[in-house]
């Protein structure tokens, strides 16, 4: 299966996501959503974004030395096939959220320790299912 590459998933826990407020979501980004779409929960990494509204979840991906070039990516939950967790351990200190579409796509996002995946994946149900 191919795996889409968003630019976020690192090893390295200081490039994991960590929940931001909706106030610092990129200026740009609602200018990409629909009318009546609603952000739900923002994430970031040192540059790079994840954005979960109501109705999708956009990657923000900023790229280069100069972070000029930028590529926003759209992923809707209605193409969601089914989604999984994997939970922060004693040695793994961050947790993963996997999705799988229905072209076979696979999305990964590793968010840091602190960050309650088991919320995320409650949200995001209500909306896939």
């Amino acid at each position: 299966m191919a795996t889409v590459s968003s630019g976020i998933i690192m090893d390295a826990n200081f490039m994991n996501l960590k929940e931001i407020s909706i106030n610092e979501v990129r200026s740009e980004v609602p200018a990409l959503m629909i009318q009546g779409e609603s952000i739900i929960a923002a994430f970031q990494t040192i540059r790079d974004q994840v954005i979960f509204t109501d109705k999708r979840i956009f990657v923000v991906n900023v790229q280069g030395i100069t972070g000029k070039k930028t590529s926003y990516f759209s992923y809707p939950y209605s193409k969601i096939q089914y989604f999984g967790i994997e939970t922060a351990g004693v040695l793994d200190i961050d947790s993963e959220l996997i999705f799988a579409f229905s072209n076979g796509a696979k999305l990964q996002f590793d968010f840091k320790s602190r960050v309650d995946i088991r919320k995320i994946s409650t949200v995001v149900s209500q909306y896939i299912l």
